[in-house]
């Protein structure tokens, strides 16, 4: 793999538990802070169409739970304008190689994970 970024949010716990893993296997990537820089409604969309609206978006999290019914409505719809808005509404980590997108980490996943990411 030549390229690869993790977005995210610095102070998440599976962002940090990812990037720890990642640089404990000697993964190189770069990291985008989407709360921080900010996300762009093609790169959203082009997650969405990877991976499907079920697998992006953290209906599990307080920002989600808080969204008026109409909004929830809209993104199941495929309104991407509420997560580039919000993104704590994508799960965390984003993780975007040349080869696909892979999103969460969770620690059961963990392992395989970096199997896939690992450029050996």
């Amino acid at each position: 793999m030549s390229t690869m970024t993790v977005y995210g949010i610095a102070n998440c716990d599976t962002v940090k538990r990812a990037r720890t893993a990642l640089d404990a296997a000697g993964i190189a990537y770069a990291f985008h802070d989407f709360r921080k820089d900010g996300l762009d409604e093609a790169r959203v969309k082009r997650w969405a169409d990877a991976v499907g609206l079920d697998t992006l978006v953290n209906r599990r999290g307080t920002t989600w739970r808080q969204l008026p019914a109409n909004t929830q409505e809209s993104i199941a719809t495929g309104d991407l304008t509420p997560l580039v808005e919000q993104p704590t509404l994508i799960k965390r980590p984003v993780i975007e190689t040349d080869d696909g997108i892979i999103v969460g980490f969770a620690k059961k996943d963990a392992d395989a994970i970096l199997a896939k990411l690992s450029p050996n």
